[in-house]
């Protein structure tokens, strides 16, 4: 009898497991996970999808700012999140791929505890200065570091994010010498060159180009392989120091357990957000290009810019001060 007992028991808690796990999706709040403070590009890229996934969804989107340790802290609350999908972690070429060369002791791996939903977009930068600094295009800036070495300073969302690696690659290829002045993301970073604390960054025209329209800062160069469509009048970095290129870019994963088909249901559904017209326009307009890869060409790319940017950082000889 107390056999018969336990094996209903057992049958009847596998049962109960089944259909907690079987619950359609969602069935909650989803929640994004945004490594840096509000304001910054992941941000606004992520509160400008928020909406339109409630549409499909019927549910809340909840854009959580977990910032710190140039996005660690983030990428692990994301990594050790339920495998439910009700957690989406919106990444970036710094948290997802770079991190792990600067940080040794990481306390997850993102290509081994995420896995890849979906490239978002790609980010075009720009390297924009305050007004009071006396350099107006990447030439004057190359020769004014060279008479004033160490004595200007950038400021970057962190180290190991995509500003802090834009500008020390700047620094290796055209052989000059900044302070590096790291926040904790894009946003408090503005605050400070707005006020002229720092010299210059290079960051998103997500974040920018609202303050270049309005004279507040001055562009010198674009980081992409060719010069912006938004900006037509400002020299690719690349056009002063050949073979210079970087473009950053954001993209969803989620907690690597995650079961495969569930993947799909998300990947199906944000896919359907890119798709959208008035998305892909909002998007251009803010200076990015819309991506909408897959699961599997997602993960094969980060793992091709993971190598690439392990390289550059040894060569380069980066440091997360």
């Amino acid at each position: 009898m107390r056999k018969l007992i336990s094996l209903l028991a057992a049958l009847a808690f596998a049962a109960l497991s089944c259909s907690a796990t079987a619950q359609p999706f969602p069935s909650k709040p989803v929640r994004i996970i945004v490594a840096f403070p509000p304001g910054g590009g992941v941000d606004i890229v992520a509160r400008v999808m928020g909406p339109k996934l409630t549409e499909i969804w019927g549910q809340p989107i909840v854009v959580e700012n977990r910032p710190g340790a140039s996005g660690v802290i983030g990428t692990e609350v994301a990594a050790r999140s339920a495998p439910d999908g009700h957690t989406l972690f919106l990444g970036t070429l710094g948290n997802l791929t770079a991190n792990q060369y600067l940080y040794p002791k990481m306390p997850v791996d993102p290509l081994r505890d995420l896995a890849p939903l979906t490239q978002v977009v790609a980010v075009h930068f720009v390297m924009v200065a305050h007004p009071s600094l006396p350099a107006k295009n990447v030439k004057e800036l190359i020769a004014l570091a060279k008479a004033r070495p160490g004595q200007i300073n950038y400021s970057s969302s962190g180290p190991g994010g995509a500003p802090h690696l834009g500008v020390e690659l700047f620094k290796s290829m055209a052989k000059v010498n900044f302070v590096h002045i790291p926040y904790k993301g894009s946003g408090p970073s503005f605050v400070d060159l707005l006020a002229g604390q720092v010299s210059l960054t290079c960051d998103s025209l997500l974040q920018s180009l609202p303050y270049i329209k309005a004279g507040r800062l001055r562009a010198l160069g674009v980081l992409g392989g060719k010069r912006s469509p938004l900006l037509p009048e400002i020299a690719a970095i690349g056009e002063t120091v050949p073979g210079y290129e970087l473009t950053n870019w954001f993209g969803y994963t989620v907690a690597a357990a995650t079961p495969r088909d569930l993947i799909n249901r998300l990947y199906g559904d944000v896919s359907k957000v890119l798709q959208q017209p008035d998305f892909r326009e909002r998007i251009a307009a803010m200076g990015a290009s819309v991506v909408g890869s897959t699961p599997e060409q997602f993960g094969v790319f980060m793992k091709a810019e993971s190598e690439k940017w392990g390289r550059v950082i040894r060569e380069a000889n980066i440091k997360a001060e």
